[in-house]
């Protein structure tokens, strides 16, 4: 019993810690998330562009020639045209023909608040992630960078919901090339592009690569996908949570990403009931979960119990099993081009072993996969994988 013990508590750590936040640490930006510009029923075709403003200069990519941040039409939780926010980033210079190629970045855990929106405050970890990106606009390629829909847009952002922001990246690349269609010759974006992405990003990533030549049909050319410190099989791990699981508080980090989860899934999922078993203590912090970025809602949860948001297992709810397997599932078959995966054997965010286990998976059923390991926590991977992501996207775009 000792051992089962242990292991629930070190399951439930990494539940509430796969979607590891890459915002923890930014500070809030000048601009404000502006209001709905229409409704779903008056909104037009997945990826056409709404409205446009320019990004606030302290949150451009080096290298960039322009940064302008658009509204555009998506797909949401519930399968209805919905509204997203993303920044496109051109390269300076002139475009090579045919445009810039396109690499659409996934973000990681910022919040579900429209505060949250790195549009709004800027990228989690400026420090890390502007140099990353910039090295691959070095390398020739454009990012547009979706917000994900309801983070800064009407509804909430449907949180590790993997379907919902596959469509919002792919999206994203179509409402790229619309705006870059208005833009001279020079700056104007390519139909080829991959998706690249950390941590719930990351998943965001490998989701995006399954079904990306599915979402953006014939006028886009997709060519693969970097997934690095990817969560998986969190459906597996949610389940335990209840009563007193943990029995005590663990991190405010992890209690803050399994708020998020919880609050994505109520929203996504109304059906299922969760509030009937939320405790007090469970619906105020779940309550501020849609409204707290990462930093901010961490010194909200100081002390807080995970163990005392729940009256009763999660599993006590009709269909919960199914509902969250389908809501928080990796893609385990169909995948059509190259993809990377790169994790940290020190990380201790998302815990490498879970992850392994998924690619495995993907190996077996003879998925084109490339998983590799590094001797890094979380952070440390992104920027040392790229060593290896470089080449790796260079040869499918045939560089």
């Amino acid at each position: 019993m000792r051992t089962v013990t242990r292991w629930h508590r070190r399951v439930l750590a990494f539940t509430a810690c796969a979607a590891v936040v890459i915002g923890s640490s930014g500070a809030p930006g000048t601009l404000a998330a502006g209001p709905a510009i229409a409704s779903p029923s008056t909104l037009g075709d997945t990826g056409s562009v709404v409205s446009s403003r320019p990004l606030a200069p302290q949150f451009w990519v080096p290298g960039s020639a322009d940064a302008t941040v658009l509204t555009y039409v998506t797909t949401d939780t519930f399968g209805n045209n919905a509204l997203s926010t993303g920044t496109v980033f051109i390269p300076e210079g002139t475009a090579p023909p045919g445009g810039w190629p396109v690499i659409s970045w996934a973000h990681g855990t910022s919040g579900i608040g429209d505060d949250c929106a790195p549009s709004v405050r800027g990228p989690g970890l400026p420090e890390r992630d502007l140099p990353y990106l910039a090295k691959w606009m070095q390398q020739g390629y454009a990012i547009v960078a979706s917000d994900y829909a309801g983070l800064g847009t009407p509804g909430l952002h449907a949180y590790l919901d993997g379907r919902t922001t596959a469509h919002n990246v792919v999206d994203m690349v179509r409402a790229g090339r619309e705006f870059s269609a208005t833009l001279p010759a020079a700056q104007r974006l390519s139909r080829s592009w991959a998706a690249v992405g950390q941590s719930q990003g990351g998943g965001a990533a490998i989701y995006t690569a399954r079904y990306a030549t599915q979402f953006g049909g014939p006028a886009l050319d997709y060519r693969g996908a970097v997934g690095t410190g990817t969560p998986a099989y969190i459906e597996r791990l949610v389940q335990i949570a209840g009563p007193g699981v943990p029995p005590v508080a663990i991190t405010p980090a992890l209690t803050a990403y399994l708020s998020y989860i919880t609050a994505g899934l109520r929203y996504a999922h109304p059906e299922l009931g969760i509030d009937r078993i939320l405790t007090p203590t469970g619906r105020k912090y779940v309550a501020l979960a849609e409204t707290q970025c990462v930093g901010e809602f961490e010194e909200q949860l100081r002390g807080v119990s995970v163990g005392d948001y729940f009256s009763a297992p999660l599993t006590s709810l009709p269909n919960f099993s199914a509902t969250l397997a389908d809501y928080l599932g990796m893609p385990e078959k169909g995948f059509d081009k190259p993809f990377f995966m790169g994790h940290g054997l020190l990380d201790t965010d998302v815990p490498y072993p879970t992850t392994a286990a998924y690619a495995a998976t993907l190996a077996a059923n003879g998925q084109p996969v490339t998983f590799r390991t590094y001797p890094s926590d979380h952070s440390g991977t992104l920027v040392r994988s790229q060593a290896d992501t470089i080449p790796f996207l260079d040869r499918l775009f045939g560089k």
